[in-house]
């Protein structure tokens, strides 16, 4: 496996993209999947939803790339800057295709907890003015989002969100700027989404409220809710586990290889 860092703007040293790629010498070209780590907005937690994750999808066929994005303890960067930064990755990866390996229509993002926000804010939020003013319209646009137990609405995961717009006691109104069902609509991508139910620090019913906004606008999701497994699950299995075995569970570490099927269904 190929394996190298490459910076996504130099004005801010921590923003950069990690690369993953199969080592090929044919000119076949791979689906890529782009990889956003959690951590509340506060940290980036790389080192079990970074690096192990996308190494997973290349072995499920991805080249794969992970984001190491502006939070609290390394950046003053608010909403959407982190939506700008994302784009940018997306736009990095595709204007590179032919470097990578990969196929530039079939550019998916996987984000996981305040990670899983950011991607599915990609998957929504992909053509904001704000960001469209950054890069060009709709090269950040992902054929797909796989979401695992993510941030999805204000009103279940507020920390996240304080931390997201850098306030205390966001409004009503602020919330709903960055919360992803309030901007569900046409133009937002299919959606893979893997939460547990009793997940105690992203609560469920943001996946759920994400799925209803997807039904109301008649879009593609497939979702798997699994009973019983701590927030932070990962691959869930002796990877990620970190030695905890509630982070082991051998039916969810299937999320992987169902979220690359899925993809290749689209």
């Amino acid at each position: 496996m190929i394996h190298k860092t490459v910076s996504l703007d130099t004005n801010k040293p921590h923003l950069q993209l990690e690369v993953f790629l199969q080592e090929t010498q044919d000119e076949s070209r791979r689906s890529a999947i782009l990889v956003i780590p959690g951590g509340g907005y506060a940290i980036c937690c790389a080192d079990r939803e970074g690096g192990p994750i996308a190494e997973a999808f290349v072995e499920h066929g991805f080249n794969a790339f992970v984001l190491h994005y502006s939070t609290t303890s390394n950046s003053d960067e608010k909403f959407p800057g982190q939506l700008i930064e994302a784009s940018m990755a997306m736009q990095h990866i595709r204007q590179n295709a032919r470097e990578y390996h990969i196929e530039p229509e079939r550019v998916f993002v996987c984000g996981f907890s305040a990670g899983g926000h950011l991607a599915a804010s990609l998957g929504t939020m992909w053509h904001l003015p704000e960001v469209t003013d950054k890069v060009p319209d709709g090269i950040n646009k992902p054929t797909g989002m796989v979401l695992v137990y993510p941030v999805i609405s204000g009103a279940y995961h507020q920390s996240s969100f304080q931390s997201l717009l850098r306030k205390d006691a966001p409004t009503e109104e602020e919330l709903a700027t960055c919360s992803i069902e309030k901007h569900v609509d046409g133009r937002s991508v299919p959606a893979f989404v893997m939460h547990t139910f009793n997940d105690e620090l992203a609560d469920v019913r943001n996946s759920l409220t994400l799925a209803s906004a997807y039904k109301e606008a008649n879009l593609s999701m497939e979702m798997h809710i699994y009973p019983d497994a701590p927030h932070g699950i990962a691959l869930g299995n002796a990877i990620t586990s970190c030695g905890n075995p509630k982070w082991e569970n051998p039916a969810i570490a299937r999320w992987v290889a169902d979220a690359a099927r899925w993809s290749r269904e689209l």
